[in-house]
């Protein structure tokens, strides 16, 4: 099949991978422009946009695709590109720009979606962070016929998968990405055996992009919580806490269900395996720690150059609501 290609990070470039290796004609990928990453921020490719130079893929990076906004003669030139590819469908995954009406119907079979949730669980930008942080038991992917709302569009299949209950976000996306990447193979090749089924109306859950602020922990929260948003941003954008006027990162814990009896945030015990805080119900053991401008690390390691004693408080932070 003649496809055309919209996505942007690894998750786009794990199902870009797939549908090249599946024999489909890549007519055209679609990238954001280049973004300015590492130490040097220097401008830097997106994987998707890696893979397409490395197979020599056609490759088109517009700022916009709206032929009324800010750029209209790149969103122009895109519009042109992609009906020269007469392409018979779109395949999109994270891509991070929005559609206009003319990308949704220009291709003979539309606009088809990879979503990383149990649609309608999890619209939006972030269905991987807030179905761990939300304590989610199962998430999977769903292949979608894309319309003109935030992912509202008829799904065509869906691919379930338990989370685990130690998974971070890292681990659960490169697990979706692969399982996302298989799903849309399969359906590419029994389309005409999957009716589109309109989405319900209960269930609706919207997954808000990850805001820095929400990075800080607040100890009056249960320690069941404060474990699953740790690992819910990891990797990104961590946990933080605020200790004699330093911010620590926080990246690993525990909730364990003894009661600290003592103000939130208040450290009980101090050992090799882990910190205990006190939190507003339960107690949180910290088992993996980063200093500022150092590394990540078990407990034993950060304890060596930092020395925590019992009856130390965490300074209290004022963070984003969660979900």
């Amino acid at each position: 099949m003649k496809l055309a290609f919209a996505g942007t990070p690894e998750f786009a470039r794990v199902a870009l991978q797939a549908l090249h290796e599946a024999g489909h004609d890549i007519a055209l990928v679609l990238t954001q422009p280049d973004r300015p990453a590492g130490r040097g921020m220097k401008p830097h490719p997106s994987p998707v946009k890696q893979y397409a130079l490395a197979h020599g893929l056609p490759l088109a990076q517009p700022l916009s695709l709206r032929l009324d906004g800010r750029h209209p003669q790149e969103a122009a030139q895109a519009q042109e590109a992609l009906r020269q590819t007469q392409a018979d469908a779109l395949i999109v995954a994270a891509y991070g720009l929005i559609l206009p009406p003319w990308v949704l119907t220009l291709p003979r079979l539309g606009c088809l979606n990879i979503h990383a949730s149990l649609l309608p669980r999890w619209r939006g930008a972030a269905p991987i962070h807030r179905a761990i942080e939300a304590g989610d038991v199962e998430t999977g992917v769903s292949i979608m016929q894309m319309d003109a709302g935030l992912d509202t569009g008829d799904v065509l299949c869906m691919t379930r998968t338990p989370i685990g209950p130690q998974e971070t976000t890292g681990q659960l996306h490169d697990r979706l990405a692969t399982l996302g990447a298989q799903a849309m193979v399969q359906a590419l090749t029994q389309l005409d055996q999957l009716p589109p089924q309109a989405q319900p109306a209960e269930g609706v859950t919207y997954a808000h992009k990850i805001d820095k602020a929400e990075a800080a922990l607040n100890w009056q929260r249960p320690a069941t919580e404060l474990a699953r948003q740790l690992r819910a941003f990891d990797p990104f954008p961590g946990g933080t806490a605020q200790l004699a006027g330093t911010t620590i990162k926080l990246w690993s814990a525990q909730a364990l269900p003894e009661q600290g009896r003592v103000p939130a945030g208040t450290v009980l015990a101090v050992h090799e395996s882990g910190i205990d805080v006190a939190t507003g119900d339960g107690v949180l053991r910290l088992k993996e720690l980063q200093r500022p401008g150092g590394k990540r690390l078990p407990c034993s390691e950060f304890l060596r150059g930092h020395r925590i004693e019992p009856g130390t408080v965490f300074e209290a932070q004022i963070g984003r609501a969660h979900v």
